[in-house]
C-alpha cells in the first residue's frame, strides 16, 4: 500500500513538473516594459504591435506592460517580474548596477544612437538661464535622463538655484504643465527636427495644444546621450535573448513595425550594443557626485 502511494506521488510530482510551461509559452509569457516617457495609451497601443511581432518571427509569447514609472520598471527586472524591457539610459544604469540587467540593443533615430535634453519655457521674461534661479520647474522623474539628470548637471554647471521643483513623471506632463502656466520651466528630452518640423518633446502634446511649438521656446539644450537601450535582466535565457533581438531589428522592415516605434519613443530602429557604451554616461553622475541609486533616493 505505501509502495503504491509512493507511485502515485512520484507520478503527481513528475506531472507537475512537466506540465509547468516554459518561458515564452502561452502560460508563461515573456513579460516585456515599456518605459513610462508617455501617454500609457499609446506606448500600450503601439507596444501590442511589437508583441505581435515578436510571437510572429520566434513563436515566443510576449505581454506587454507599461509599469508606472522608471524606477518602478527597474525593480521589476530586479525581481524578474520584467523579463525584458525598453529602458531609460539612467534607469539602464541603475538596473544594471543594483540587479545586473544587461543592454543588448540600443535605438537608433535616423543613423543617431544618442539624444539630448532641453530646458523650455513659455514665459518671455525668461531669457537666460540665470533668470530660472528661485524660479518653479518641472522634472519627469529623478532617473530620468533627459527629464532631470542632464538638465540638474547644467544647473550645477551654471549654479542655478532652482525655487520649487516637482516630479511629473512623463515628458508630455512636463510639457503640458509648462505651456498652462503650471510651471516656469521645465525639462525633457530633445530630438532634432526632421524636415523643417521640430520632434523634441512638445510635438506629443501637439494634438491637444496645436499652437505648442509657438508658445512653448527651448531655452538651452543639454547633453547628449546614449539612447534608450532594450535590457534584459539577469540570467535570462541566452537562446531566448538573440531570438527576441533578432524580432526587435527586423521589427522596423514593415511600414507598420516602423511607424510603431516612431510611435513609442522617435525611434527608426536598433542596433547591437554592450554596456560599454554608457560609460560615458556613469560620468556625469559621478560630475554630479551621485552614485546610480542616488537616483531614486
Amino acid at each position: 500500500m505505501v509502495k503504491k502511494i509512493l507511485i502515485l506521488m512520484s507520478s503527481c510530482f513528475l506531472m507537475s513538473c512537466t506540465s509547468h510551461e516554459q518561458l515564452g509559452g502561452e502560460k508563461n509569457p515573456i513579460h516585456f516594459a515599456l518605459v513610462p516617457g508617455q501617454d500609457t495609451a499609446v506606448l500600450l497601443e503601439n507596444g501590442k504591435l511589437l508583441e505581435k511581432w515578436i510571437h510572429q518571427q520566434t513563436g515566443l509569447h510576449v505581454k506587454m506592460q507599461v509599469p508606472v514609472n522608471f524606477v518602478a520598471v527597474v525593480e521589476a527586472l530586479g525581481s524578474q517580474r520584467v523579463d525584458v524591457a525598453i529602458l531609460n539610459t539612467f534607469g539602464y544604469l541603475l538596473a544594471h548596477d543594483k540587479y545586473g540587467a544587461n543592454a543588448r540593443l540600443i535605438g537608433v533615430n535616423l543613423g543617431r544612437s544618442e539624444y539630448w535634453g532641453q530646458i523650455i519655457t513659455k514665459d518671455p521674461k525668461i531669457k537666460t538661464l540665470q533668470d530660472l534661479n528661485g524660479k518653479k520647474i518641472a522634472f519627469v522623474d529623478p532617473a530620468s535622463t533627459s527629464g532631470y539628470v542632464l538638465a540638474a548637471k547644467l544647473f550645477k554647471d551654471e549654479n542655478i538655484k532652482l525655487g520649487e521643483v516637482i516630479f511629473a513623471g512623463k515628458h508630455d506632463s512636463v510639457v503640458t504643465m509648462v505651456y498652462q502656466g503650471r510651471v516656469d520651466a521645465g525639462a525633457t528630452y530633445h530630438t532634432p527636427a526632421e524636415d523643417g518640423v521640430p520632434q523634441d518633446a512638445r510635438r506629443l502634446v501637439k494634438d491637444q495644444y496645436p499652437d505648442v511649438f509657438e508658445k512653448i521656446r527651448i531655452l538651452k539644450m543639454t547633453g547628449p546621450i546614449p539612447s534608450e537601450p532594450v535590457v534584459f535582466r539577469k540570467d535570462f535565457p541566452k537562446d531566448l535573448q538573440e531570438k527576441i533581438v533578432v524580432a526587435l531589428k527586423s521589427f522596423p522592415t514593415t511600414p507598420e513595425g516602423a511607424k510603431a516605434l516612431k510611435n513609442l519613443y522617435h525611434l527608426t530602429g536598433f542596433k547591437d550594443c554592450t554596456d560599454k557604451d554608457y560609460d560615458e554616461t556613469r560620468k556625469i553622475l559621478l560630475d554630479l557626485g551621485k552614485k546610480v541609486q542616488d537616483l531614486v533616493k
